[in-house]
């Protein structure tokens, strides 16, 4: 048999199935996203059903079975995360945050940067609920565009290179047009353009502040972005004007 499988996950998902089991949904440093069963869970004398809820930072030891799915063999919680249940938006924000990184990142590649991204996330946003709010949703999803290797050219046009006078996104071509070339392009004003630099380059806990309208622009670049270059569709986090 395969050796067990040691690791840090965060738990993104769980769904109930049969009558006492759960598959779960994990995301790990070293392994990518990973799909686990969870035997007996559901049953009043589990020894670890509790340390798997979604959100939960944990560290699980796995075996490989003769399906796709690994099998929880035990558990140790690191982070329950348990205060960012106390409020709507922030059990949101968790939700929504796991939802991203399970869809652009849905395979066993790792990608240990994104795992440490998610955490730290879900420790900003279990540690103060103003967290909560679109502008670091936004910037979160940015960096995970980072990872994903289809981060938005903000630096010059993505069309034709010049660095002055963009005023347009375009995710087809890759990022911001200029003036120039941004007839197939939706307007992104400066203020947007703004937020997108400095939610790239400030850390996720100092994600930058902006208008309704800049977020939304800037919403739909990074939407459009992840449709174009890797065929996903992301939940909205800005409810329709």
């Amino acid at each position: 048999m395969p050796a067990p499988l040691t690791t840090e996950a965060v738990v993104l998902r769980s769904i109930r199935y049969g009558e006492a089991d759960r598959i779960l949904h994990l995301y790990t440093p070293g392994y990518g996203r990973l799909s686990t069963i969870a035997k007996g869970v559901r049953r009043a004398r589990s020894r670890f059903g509790a340390r798997l809820e979604p959100f939960f930072h944990v560290r699980a030891i796995l075996h490989e079975g003769r399906s796709e799915l690994f099998t929880v063999t035990a558990v140790d919680t690191i982070d329950a995360h348990a205060p960012l249940r106390d409020a709507a938006a922030t059990l949101d924000g968790a939700a929504r945050a796991c939802d991203a990184v399970s869809r652009l990142f849905e395979t066993s590649e790792p990608h240990p940067e994104v795992f440490h991204l998610l955490a730290n996330e879900l420790s900003l946003l279990s540690d103060d609920s103003a967290n909560a709010n679109p502008a670091n949703g936004l910037a979160f999803r940015m960096k995970l565009l980072l990872a994903a290797g289809i981060v938005p050219q903000l630096a010059a046009c993505a069309a034709c290179g010049e660095s002055e006078h963009l005023r347009g996104f375009s995710a087809a071509a890759g990022g911001v047009v200029c003036s120039s070339c941004e007839a197939a392009a939706f307007p992104l004003d400066q203020e947007s353009y703004n937020f997108l630099v400095g939610a790239l380059g400030q850390p996720l806990a100092q994600a930058p502040q902006a208008s309704e309208r800049a977020l939304r622009q800037a919403e739909r670049a990074i939407a459009e972005t992840a449709e174009h270059h890797a065929q996903v569709r992301l939940r909205p986090l800005l409810r329709a004007a």
